[in-house]
């Protein structure tokens, strides 16, 4: 019982403070989720990589209420010193964590011992619990949030201004992501719903459909509106820890003998599918940083339609924009985005293939995503 109420220390590298992001971006990431989390459990050291760092400064213009030190390289634990930072050890111990993706797990699963209630901060770590955590050797997937898109920015902030009017390859690879279908593990009975949903809209934008169904005896419901994305009424009734409604649930005879191959694809609604994750909280820091960039140097963000909304509805989640408020983030709001044409915004959203090729051959060494039976 001891070692579980321990206290853990973790350590952050800092090289500067650009804008309202501390760097490297894996620090920022780590308080973001700090923040998100609300969580206290953990000493934090940031750790310079160079001389002369006011501690005052760094402190005073860090972030409100995380109590962060400074500590140099040489006062590092032992087991920590020869680590990629960020790094979580038990006080005194020999035991250390280091890695994104690990140290942000197990921030999420601490938090989660400490207080049960927040079963929204254990939802971060998705189906079966297994978002990120695979690790980047072998999943394309991890190696582009944790350390493909984090370096992208960086660069791209660091670049002079002719070398930034190219949009990075991996933040185009992140685009396409974003377009392809969804896979959950309950994708049939969601796409039949989705189905369901699409026909009940046509009939009610329909009149004589309409008319049709109500001599016929079968009540449609009449829209003014159009009927909100059966994806995000999901995605955001588990944010509320909400069921969707039984009328929601129930499918019609002819839905449910449709064949699977017949039925809608389900789009992103987050970074991982359905279901604000782990990889939308690694993300966000990111994307903020280069979207704002982007703007002030008056870059058309029509060519990243499905990332501009993704910034815009991650913002909708609850939380985020009170963790956003703690680490000084000013989030970006979009508008413009909205008003695009649709032809605009599909012509904009395909991601050259030599770039998905080269990507693949020249950056990544490994096999696909494993199993979780691999990951036993």
């Amino acid at each position: 019982m001891k070692d579980s109420v321990a206290e853990e220390h973790l350590y952050l590298e800092f090289s500067h403070q650009y804008r309202d992001s501390i760097f490297p971006l894996h620090t920022s990431i780590s308080l973001f989720l700090l923040s998100y989390c609300d969580c206290k459990l953990f000493k934090i050291f940031l750790v310079p990589t160079g001389e002369n760092v006011d501690d005052q400064f760094v402190t005073k213009n860090l972030l409100g209420d995380l109590d962060v030190r400074l500590i140099s390289r040489c006062q590092l634990p032992v087991v920590v010193q020869s680590c990629c930072l960020p790094a979580v050890v038990v006080k005194d111990g020999k035991f250390c964590r280091a890695g994104l993706s690990v140290v942000l797990r197990h921030i999420i699963q601490k938090t989660y011992e400490a207080d049960p209630s927040k079963k929204d901060v254990l939802e971060l770590l998705g189906f079966k619990k297994t978002c990120l955590k695979a690790c980047a050797e072998v999943s394309q997937w991890t190696r582009l949030c944790e350390i493909s898109i984090p370096l992208a920015v960086e660069r791209f902030l660091t670049s002079s201004p002719e070398h930034c009017q190219t949009i990075p390859p991996d933040i185009l690879q992140l685009e396409g992501k974003l377009g392809e279908p969804v896979r959950v593990h309950n994708d049939d009975k969601i796409r039949r719903q989705k189905l369901q949903q699409q026909k009940a809209g046509a009939k009610a934008a329909d009149p004589v459909l309409g008319k049709e169904a109500t001599e016929e005896g079968k009540a449609v419901e009449m829209h003014e509106h159009p009927l909100p994305s059966l994806e995000l009424s999901i995605a955001f009734s588990r944010l509320l820890v909400q069921e969707v409604s039984d009328a929601v649930n129930r499918e019609a005879p002819h839905i449910r003998r449709t064949k699977t191959s017949d039925l809608p694809v389900l789009d992103h609604v987050f970074a991982e599918g359905l279901y604000f994750t782990l990889a939308d909280i690694v993300l966000l820091p990111c994307i903020h940083q280069f979207l704002v960039s982007s703007k002030k140097q008056g870059k058309n963000l029509l060519n990243l339609p499905l990332i501009s909304s993704w910034y815009q509805r991650v913002q909708e989640v609850p939380g985020v924009k009170k963790a956003a408020g703690k680490c000084n983030m000013e989030l970006l709001q979009l508008p413009e985005l909205m008003s695009a044409p649709k032809e605009e915004l599909h012509d904009c959203s395909s991601v050259p293939d030599e770039i998905e090729e080269e990507k693949e051959d020249s950056h990544f060494i490994g096999g696909p995503r494993p199993t979780m039976t691999k990951l036993m």
